[in-house]
This record gives C-alpha cells, sequence and structure tokens, in this order.
C-alpha cells in the first residue's frame, strides 16, 4: 500500500469522524455524562463507606440528592457489576450483626429489610441464619438482664404484674411473638423472685 492511499484513507476516516460528531448523534467520549456519573460515584462511594447499603436504599438516598435517575441507575448497574453492592450479601450481613448485637427478633429484621428495598429471597435466605432456638435463647437473654434489674421481691399481684409487664415490654419492642415472651419473662421473673429470696 503506497504513502498516498494511506493518507487518503486517515483524511476519510478523520472526515467520516467530524461529520457524526458535528451531526450531533454523539461523540466519541461524553465528557457531560462521564461528570454526570462521577458525581453520583463519588456520592454513591461515600455512602457505602458509612456502612453497607442496599441497592433500593442507595437509589432512595441518591434521589434525594437530586441526581438524575438514568445516570443513578447506571452507575448502581455498575456497581452491582463489580460487587460494590449486592442485596444478597447486605440482607446477610445487616440480619447477622442486628441479632448479634441489638439483639432484635427474625420477623423485626424481616421488616427493616423490607423498608430497605430487599427482595424476598434475599431476605429469606438471610433470615435462615436465625432458627427458632436462637430466637428463645436471643430472648431468654433479654428477659433475664431486665429481671435482674428487679431489686425486691414483688408484694402483690398488681406489683408481679408491672414487673412483669416490663420484662414482656423488652420482647415486645424487639418483635418476639407474645406467647413466647410471656412464658420466657414469666420463667425469669420467676427466677429472679427465687434468687431475691435465697438472699
Amino acid at each position: 500500500m503506497t504513502r498516498t492511499m494511506t493518507s487518503e484513507r486517515i483524511e476519510r476516516l478523520r472526515e467520516a469522524i467530524a461529520d457524526y460528531q458535528a451531526s450531533g448523534k454523539g461523540t466519541l467520549f461524553d465528557h457531560e455524562a462521564e461528570e454526570a456519573r462521577a458525581a453520583v460515584r463519588s456520592r454513591a462511594l461515600g455512602l457505602l463507606d458509612q456502612r453497607g447499603r442496599s441497592r433500593h436504599e442507595l437509589r432512595e438516598r441518591l434521589i434525594a440528592a437530586e441526581f438524575a435517575p438514568e445516570v443513578i441507575d447506571a452507575v448502581l448497574d455498575d456497581f452491582e457489576r463489580t460487587g460494590l453492592i449486592n442485596d444478597e450479601v447486605f440482607a446477610r450481613e445487616w440480619v447477622r450483626q442486628r441479632h448479634q448485637r441489638r439483639k432484635k427478633s427474625a420477623r423485626v429484621l424481616d421488616l427493616e429489610l423490607q423498608d430497605k428495598g430487599v427482595g424476598a429471597a434475599e431476605r429469606a435466605s438471610a433470615l435462615a441464619q436465625i432458627d427458632e432456638d436462637d430466637e428463645e435463647a436471643t430472648a431468654i437473654e433479654l428477659a433475664r438482664k431486665k429481671a435482674r434489674s428487679v431489686k425486691n421481691v414483688p408484694g402483690d399481684y398488681a406489683e408481679y404484674q408491672k414487673v412483669l409487664r416490663r420484662i414482656v415490654g423488652v420482647l415486645a419492642r424487639r418483635g418476639f411473638n407474645e406467647a413466647m415472651s410471656l412464658r420466657i419473662a414469666r420463667a425469669e421473673l420467676e427466677r429472679r423472685r427465687e434468687e431475691l429470696a435465697e438472699g
């Protein structure tokens, strides 16, 4: 191929690129779109740096920050592809930490994950970490701690019921079912009464 033919091809290629850009159909690199994505990326990474988040939760925060929804979705799609966000991993970690540290029931954790837009399959998988024995052990731990705050044997039925309601209330606020909460609260209050009676 002669030098003249190569020069002609290069010139035709330059003209084709110039025509394409002049037509308004696009550019080889859209700086404006990339700047918009970079701003969303930066805010999203800042939010993820604080703690793990579901895709829905992250999207809601970015929309509240007044970024364009289509740019947000493009960035979040990239984040999912690279593993920066993953609702299944997020849900598993959320359940593990909040059950161990905050002593929350599976029912409350399920509601929290729903609020964060986590799908049913991901929630079910994450909540499978907690079985009935775990739930009961957590409820006993909470009830026992509250019962220890009782300093005197309840003197009459009314006082006993008042103390019992306080222990049940601790369990109810963490979402444990009523029947189990009442059973465990009674057992732990009886245990505490025996401790106080012994001296």
